[in-house]
């Protein structure tokens, strides 16, 4: 055994989980991504899906997916900076810069690409990247890649925020970095005093709109759109791989930022670029949001109902108003258990665990799509409230 393999032999973490019986990581679906999925040759709820929209089995998006792969093959085999770029590339920035307010966009073959390849490259030695403890780790590797100065502040704090920017250099680039709904909580940044704040500090604003997009804003437009402050908020990203049914990620912004990146972002420049199906799919999507207005006035009548279910049987979940439900559990070992427990009730939920969450934050994320039925969902709230009753997980009702 080589000295590396001899260093990685000693992360024993998931054999350990596994000879408990209750790892859940890596668990093969058999089917389409729906409401419903096949794992092991039986149905279950889903419930850990960020298809907010439901639209990854819509007939639409898969024939124009098809379409696009008929028209164009089946890859670009390069990257967009040299032979990669496709006329429905530059359509559909034209498209998305146009959806969110902003003056061009960036397609990126990743979500995480987008965050990480603009974090990264924007700003100096000298200029400061500033942060939400809980942003994703997308943001997370990006700054981590800077050679920027990079502060944190706490969770949605604005007098911690205010603090970080007060001890910046007046005039250095300031660039403030946040999930618009953040991903394993469910909760909405506080994009107001944000912009205000930003405005004050002479900040830059980016907003991760990987989880506001299909959800909030006229026709799914963004937590930015939600607050009116599209135009305040400097650099907006969303991601394709959730309420658009696909893969891929992009940047909206100004011309002058997005020339900048367009030649200087590594994972811009060296990533392959988005396929034509992938293209495809987020337009038909977008098609779908634009003309179906009810699909996400659905998603929140469904979110409602599982909110109020959840309060109901005394589960925490923290500050979500989102379809994304924190059930904290805030114990490593039953967060496992649970998820097990609840895979066998026929509830596919996802665990949320360190490095995620902090060790006391541990979580299952309860995700809902405008396409469950509110029968699914009194299904679900049936199973969590057994198991949970079960374990002692539920606070005495009043």
């Amino acid at each position: 055994m080589s000295l590396l393999q001899d260093k990685l032999a000693k992360y024993t973490a998931p054999q350990e989980v596994k000879a408990q019986g209750v790892y859940p990581y890596f668990r093969a679906i058999e089917s389409d991504q729906d409401t419903e999925v096949t794992m092991n040759g039986r149905k279950v709820l889903m419930f850990g899906s960020n298809a907010y929209t439901g639209l990854t089995n819509h007939p639409k998006v898969k024939e124009a997916s098809m379409e696009m792969t008929r028209r164009y093959g089946t890859g670009c085999a390069g990257s967009r900076f040299l032979n990669g770029t496709l006329d429905i590339h530059v359509a559909l920035e034209e498209r998305l810069a146009k959806f969110v307010g902003k003056e061009e966009a960036l397609v990126f073959s990743t979500g995480f690409f987008a965050n990480m390849g603009t974090v990264s490259c924007l700003t100096g030695r000298e200029d400061y990247i500033i942060w939400d403890e809980l942003d994703h780790a997308s943001i997370i590797e990006g700054k981590r890649l800077s050679m920027s100065q990079s502060f944190k502040f706490r969770h949605n704090d604005m007098q911690s925020l205010e603090k970080v920017l007060a001890k910046c250099e007046p005039d250095r680039v300031k660039l403030i970095v946040v999930d618009g709904v953040f991903s394993m909580e469910g909760d909405v940044c506080n994009l107001p005093e944000i912009v205000r704040l930003a405005k004050q500090y002479k900040a830059t604003v980016m907003v991760d709109e990987a989880h506001g997009l299909g959800v909030f804003g006229r026709c799914g437009r963004g937590v930015c759109d939600h607050f009116g402050l599209s135009a305040d908020v400097d650099i907006i990203m969303g991601t394709f791989s959730k309420s658009l049914a696909s893969i891929g990620g992009f940047i909206a912004t100004d011309h002058v930022t997005a020339n900048y990146l367009r030649h200087n972002s590594r994972p811009f420049i060296f990533s392959a670029s988005a396929t034509p199906a992938a293209i495809g799919a987020v337009n038909a999507a977008l098609d779908i949001l634009e003309s179906e207005p009810e699909r996400i006035e659905n998603l929140w009548k469904l979110t409602q109902m599982a909110l109020d279910g959840f309060k109901r049987m005394g589960c925490e979940i923290g500050n979500t108003s989102t379809p994304i439900i924190p059930l904290f559990i805030r114990d490593f070992q039953k967060t496992l258990l649970v998820t097990k427990m609840l895979w066998e009730e026929g509830i596919f939920v996802n665990p949320v665990v360190p490095p995620a969450v902090p060790s006391n934050n541990t979580l299952i994320r309860f995700s809902l799509m405008a396409t469950h039925t509110p029968e699914q969902i009194s299904f679900a709230l049936q199973k969590i409230e057994k198991v949970f009753s079960q374990l002692g997980l539920l606070s005495a009702k009043p």
